[in-house]
């Protein structure tokens, strides 16, 4: 059991489920954004328009109310995911050590400053001869 426990937390933490996760989370939200410019802008002006309402300014500040309530929704989901986020890509680095950068496997010639082998006793460049 501990062994399928342990699968699945890597299975769930992998950067392509993620992101797909999020993906969807946000793509709800931003559902939610476009209903609410449609029932509370557009439907309206349409209906005005083909002569079926008419609105007082009270209903367009709802209208507005309304729109500005699933911005301000999607906005906090969003916070709140990069927040999770964060704090779980945080998690996932403690306890891993940190990768020491690679020796080096070219050097700078000082005759002629192109890059050469490490190895190298003469430049292939210039043809100096190097005594470093």
């Amino acid at each position: 059991m501990k062994k399928f426990l342990n699968e699945f937390k890597q299975f769930a933490l992998r950067g392509n489920v993620m992101d797909m996760a999020i993906g969807i989370i946000i793509g709800g939200a931003f559902t939610g954004i476009v209903t609410s410019l449609t029932d509370n802008f557009i439907n309206p002006v349409l209906n005005v328009l083909m002569g079926q309402a008419t609105y007082t300014t009270a209903d367009v500040k709802l209208f507005a109310s309304a729109f500005l309530a699933a911005v301000v929704n999607f906005i906090i989901t969003a916070f709140i995911l990069f927040c999770l986020i964060k704090a779980m890509n945080k998690m996932l680095t403690i306890g891993k050590k940190k990768e020491e950068p690679a020796a080096p496997t070219t050097k700078t010639c000082p005759y002629c400053k192109s890059e050469i082998a490490i190895e190298a006793t003469r430049c292939a460049h210039c043809t100096s001869e190097l005594t470093e």
